[in-house]
């Protein structure tokens, strides 16, 4: 447990955001970062949003409180995590990438912190702006969406040891891999779905005809 939580480890992660390129340096060659703590942080990641469309002030949110369901949205965020982290690692498998799925895990992991500041900062301000001054409000959310990116793209960058270019081909492939295997996923699902609701069918059929 220490070796994942040590007070090392939390001060690397905002060692990682104030210096990205060379905290991911150091996270793919002298093994600094944790994938607990990659993990927790795409949660509170998930609750921030959450909070945000639950808690945002009417000047800028007209999203209905009722209708958002935090645990729903959880799995979405950690399935889609998953998926960025298992299509990255499937294509740079292929390209020559230096990084392992757990680098992959901790870059994106950690790029979620300018997400969690920014939205969680974003809910409290839109509470004291008043109608007209919205701007303040979308300006905090890009300039963290902008860094998060930023981050990821430099994380990608620097664990795979690539260039620029090579990283941008790199994400759009992840992107292109990431649909490929939700669709195959999805065949697989329904294909379940097919074989079990038949089999049901034998089933009931073989007790009304007893």
């Amino acid at each position: 447990m220490d070796k994942h939580f040590s007070i090392q480890k939390l001060k690397y992660v905002f060692y990682t955001v104030s210096h990205p390129v060379d905290g991911y340096y150091w996270i793919r060659h002298a093994d600094k970062g944790s994938v607990p703590i990659a993990i927790i942080l795409v949660v509170l990641f998930s609750f921030s949003f959450s909070y945000n469309r639950l808690s945002a002030s009417f000047v800028v949110n007209e999203i209905d409180p009722r209708t958002v369901d935090s645990l729903s949205e959880l799995g979405g965020v950690l399935l889609l995590y998953a998926l960025l982290c298992i299509s990255n690692w499937s294509v740079t498998c292929l390209m020559q990438g230096e990084g392992r799925l757990k680098d992959i895990a901790i870059a994106i992991g950690y790029s979620m912190v300018p997400l969690i500041i920014s939205f969680n900062l974003a809910t409290v301000v839109s509470l004291f702006i008043a109608d007209g001054e919205e701007a303040f409000y979308y300006l905090i959310l890009t300039v963290g969406i902008a860094y998060a990116l930023i981050m990821m793209l430099l994380g990608i960058m620097q664990v795979h040891n690539y260039s620029l270019a090579k990283t941008l081909a790199t994400l759009f492939l992840t992107l292109i891999a990431a649909f490929i295997i939700l669709f195959i996923s999805l065949l697989i699902v329904d294909l379940i779905n097919k074989v079990y609701n038949y089999f049901h069918s034998i089933y009931i059929e073989i007790i009304f005809r007893m």
